[in-house]
């Protein structure tokens, strides 16, 4: 058997896991009352392509490449950060916290770094809107295992469910719109039931974890349409490999007009998911109507003294541990997939799922995950393999009759291709596809099917 998402820490466990609960929240959806047999298990291929998609991923015919020039681990003067700059506005920030050039290249950015202090480039980045050009950038310094769980922010992290949901106090008015809520399956997508047909679900989700739970969503059947500014642009390879099943518009919401029409959206769907930090949706002048179901995934969590700090799956797994543990040699290391915002992704829409399934004629109900709580789940696990055999990385199928040096170590049959794109397939069983491809980046109206 490939050693599949093979890693110091127990990767697939963790991932076999979120996605049962996925299933098993699409089955009380479906089934209601009379419950559900145990669900298939998640094909071990089928789920580290799924996990690991940006290695399968493919637009006419080319890889694309996961992280930017200055994404990634370097030297410091006192050990070793992690950077994110995949976004242009991030690395402008990056540069200007180190006082380069913007144009500046890995090679004399790495440098730079040998001669600062890694913690002080961290609180520098993290200093509050306005303390410089540099304010907003993403950095975090390499811990240990025990340095984490010692610290306020990891304690944070490891307090309370994996999944926080909570019944609001809703202001009187209307409840959710006529027939939506809780029905069984009344179709199938892909050889797959669909228990969320007829919902709506407003999608404000960037980059990986938000983005998976949607998809996740439109999976089971859901309109679900994602809404985006129009500056900056999301990045259109990962737009691509996350947004299968979905529709893709684009508001500014800064703006009179844009905040109508997404308000308007918003009174008619039943579901909002963000990337957005406690208080934003309200801060951008929106409300959020009487029996909505709220979904929102964080880098950190809302308790604690980093709950209002930006972050990403590796930067998570640099101030964690992870990326030590995952290292060899006193260098640090990554996960074979980023795991964390896929068990996220996937944690969050079991949640919303059964969250409608609970909803009734009154107030909403609010669903959350954060990054750091999945990171210390995964660390607590139990299987730890530090002589573990190197992990069975997913590629790209190849073409009929194209020869490689290596073989390719997932099956064709694991992933799918339409037109310029290659992406994974769903990892819950039962799904052969989703219901169509992702739609370019900002291309449909903001209106619901």
């Amino acid at each position: 058997m490939e050693p599949w998402l093979a890693a110091h820490l127990p990767v697939l466990d963790l991932a076999l896991d979120a996605v049962r609960a996925v299933q098993r929240a699409a089955a009380r959806a479906g089934r209601g009352a009379r419950g559900a047999d145990e669900p298939p298990l998640p094909d071990p291929a089928r789920l580290a392509a799924a996990l690991a998609s940006d290695r399968v991923f493919a637009l006419d015919g080319q890889p694309m490449a996961g992280f930017a020039q200055l994404s990634g681990f370097f030297a410091t003067a006192d050990g070793w950060v992690r950077t994110h700059a995949n976004y242009p506005h991030h690395r402008s920030r990056l540069t200007a916290l180190v006082g380069l050039p913007d144009d500046v290249g890995r090679a004399a950015f790495a440098h730079r770094l040998t001669v600062l202090s890694g913690q002080e480039l961290e609180d520098r980045a993290a200093g509050p809107a306005g303390s410089g050009p540099h304010a907003g950038a993403i950095v975090a310094r390499v811990r240990t295992e025990q340095e984490w769980r010692a610290s306020e922010p990891g304690r944070a992290a490891a307090s309370g469910p994996l999944v926080r949901t909570g019944q609001r106090t809703d202001p009187a008015g209307p409840g959710p719109r006529p027939g939506s809520g809780r029905r069984p399956p009344t179709g199938t997508s892909a050889g797959g039931a669909t228990p969320l047909a007829g919902i709506r679900v407003l999608d404000l989700t960037r980059v990986i974890a938000g983005p998976v739970a949607t998809r996740t969503l439109a999976l089971l059947g859901a309109d679900v349409l994602r809404v985006d500014p129009p500056d900056p642009a999301e990045i259109e390879w990962q737009h691509l490999d996350t947004g299968q099943g979905k529709r893709s518009t684009v508001l500014d919401l800064r703006d009179a007009h844009g905040r109508r029409t997404a308000q308007d959206l918003l009174d008619t769907a039943d579901v909002l998911v963000t990337g957005y930090r406690p208080g934003a949706i309200e801060s951008l002048g929106l409300r959020v109507p009487r029996g909505t179901v709220t979904g929102r995934v964080s880098a950190w969590g809302d308790t604690g003294p980093w709950s209002g700090r930006r972050g990403f799956d590796s930067i998570v797994q640099a101030a964690s541990g992870i990326a030590l543990l995952e290292g060899r040699d006193g260098a640090p290391g990554a996960l074979p997939a980023q795991v964390l915002d896929h068990a996220s992704g996937y944690l969050l829409a079991a949640g919303i799922v059964d969250a409608l399934t609970l909803r009734d004629d009154g107030p909403g109900r609010d669903v959350s995950v954060s990054l750091a709580r999945t990171a210390t789940w995964l660390l607590d696990l139990p299987g730890r393999d530090p002589l573990r055999p190197a992990a069975a990385v997913p590629r790209r199928a190849e073409p009929a009759g194209a020869r490689r040096a290596e073989p390719c170590r997932v099956p064709a049959t694991e992933t799918v291709t339409h037109g310029r794109v290659t992406t994974a397939r769903p990892a819950l069983p039962g799904y052969d596809d989703y219901a169509h491809p992702a739609h370019p980046w900002g291309t449909d109206a903001p209106a619901w099917a």
